[in-house]
């Protein structure tokens, strides 16, 4: 009897342990794909083969000799455009979840807080700033400033907050009707370390996850902004503006679109399955879900 009592504890362990091994296993890939294209960002910060602007390669040099990747049809050497594209990538990626972050916390935990009219005010707000398309929202603040990455991160950043806001505010409502909300608040806690100590600890993980998929998602916009010519200028080399440079010469000069578009394919598959790990190591809710 004993046997058949543990067999089944140890059945559990051994599900508990796999289910982990596989959060973790999607953990090291993502970190490793990812952490390959952010080193060559950093590296990008202090050294390149060549200026961005070097244009003496050549039109359309083939792989090999000084070009590893060959060149662009301006002359300029493609894997310096990668390079510094990946510096570019990486920088809008964190600069739209920043904003994301700061903002959509913020107006999610008004939204919480709030009741009545407000609450309801506060939520219409953010479905309509979701339903806003980020494209026309960056239209918008382009015309206001000008095509720079800044404008670009500023206008991801704006759409993505109102998904971080509506996230947070379920969140933070759900930890609010929890019964050591009501102890907390009736032993004389205030609200501010009632936030810090219980309301942020239980809302975190399940933010984290979904902030590392904001990044994803803000790499792709930026990709897409920059290939309609509303991201960073010349010189500066998205990957989106050398898809967009590249399809006239696809045939002739495969690699300056293939590079890119393999590096943005690899980076944000590598950001997903840092999420994914993170939800299965941060969340233990999810993980019970998902057998």
């Amino acid at each position: 009897m004993t046997s058949d009592v543990l067999e089944p504890a140890r059945s559990g362990r051994a599900t508990r342990a796999g289910r982990g091994f596989r959060g973790s296993a999607t953990l090291v890939v993502g970190g490793v794909l990812a952490g390959l294209i952010v080193l060559l960002a950093l590296v990008s910060l202090f050294w390149t083969p060549y200026s961005a602007d070097d244009t003496s390669g050549g039109r359309l040099t083939a792989p090999g000799g000084g070009h590893l990747l060959g060149t662009d049809k301006l002359g300029r050497d493609l894997f310096t455009q990668v390079m510094a594209g990946s510096r570019i990538a990486v920088e809008a990626g964190l600069g739209s979840v920043l904003i994301a972050a700061a903002l959509g916390l913020t107006l999610g935990m008004l939204a919480a807080f709030a009741q009545g009219w407000l609450d309801d005010t506060l939520s219409a707000f953010l479905d309509i700033l979701i339903a806003f398309p980020t494209l026309l929202l960056a239209m918008l603040i382009v015309a206001a400033r000008s095509a720079t990455l800044g404008s670009a991160v500023l206008a991801i950043g704006l759409a993505q907050s109102a998904v971080v806001a509506r996230l947070a505010r379920i969140l933070v409502k759900r930890v609010l009707a929890q019964d050591y909300i009501t102890a907390a608040r009736t032993s004389g806690t205030s609200w501010p370390r009632t936030v810090l100590g219980h309301v942020l600890p239980n809302i975190w993980p399940t933010l984290v996850v979904n902030l590392a998929l904001q990044f994803g998602l803000a790499v792709l916009a930026e990709a897409g902004l920059s290939y309609l010519g509303l991201g960073a200028p010349p010189p500066n080399a998205s990957w989106g503006r050398m898809l967009q440079e590249a399809q006239a010469t696809f045939t002739t000069a495969p690699a300056g679109a293939l590079a890119p578009g393999i590096l943005l394919v690899l980076l944000v598959i590598g950001v997903n399955l840092i999420a994914d790990g993170l939800r299965d190591s941060l969340d233990p809710a999810a993980r019970r879900r998902r057998t």
